[in-house]
């Protein structure tokens, strides 16, 4: 069963409760992950404290945001047909809580392109 917590919700949009690294126990989710360092967008997200990009007042498409918008989140994106930005506009336009219910009962990662 996939959990609905919206503690469970990455910074970029990414649900990680769906994640089958999360649910085996071999990954902690983005926020208790301290080996995510390496990520800026999470770097950002909690220097300003913000729960997701979802808070960013500085973008309101976060792929204007070089800290958002990565070669890696390309890569990721292309292999995975994922779509963070649609993720992050749900969460902007529904709430973190609808989102995470959403992904849960979808058994969804993230929106796929």
């Amino acid at each position: 069963m996939i959990p609905t917590d919206t503690n469970l919700i990455a910074v970029c949009g990414v649900y990680c409760g769906a994640c089958k690294s999360y649910l085996k126990g071999k990954c902690p989710g983005c926020k208790e992950n301290q080996k995510a360092s390496w990520c800026k967008t999470r770097t950002c997200c909690l220097e300003n404290n913000y729960l997701s990009c979802a808070d960013c007042t500085d973008f309101d498409d976060p792929m204007d945001c070089k800290k958002y918008n990565t070669i890696f989140s390309k890569i990721f994106a292309f292999i995975f047909r994922s779509n963070r930005p649609a993720c992050i506009q749900f969460i902007k336009e529904k709430g973190y809580d609808e989102f995470a219910r959403e992904m849960a009962d979808k058994q969804l990662i993230f929106i796929k392109k």
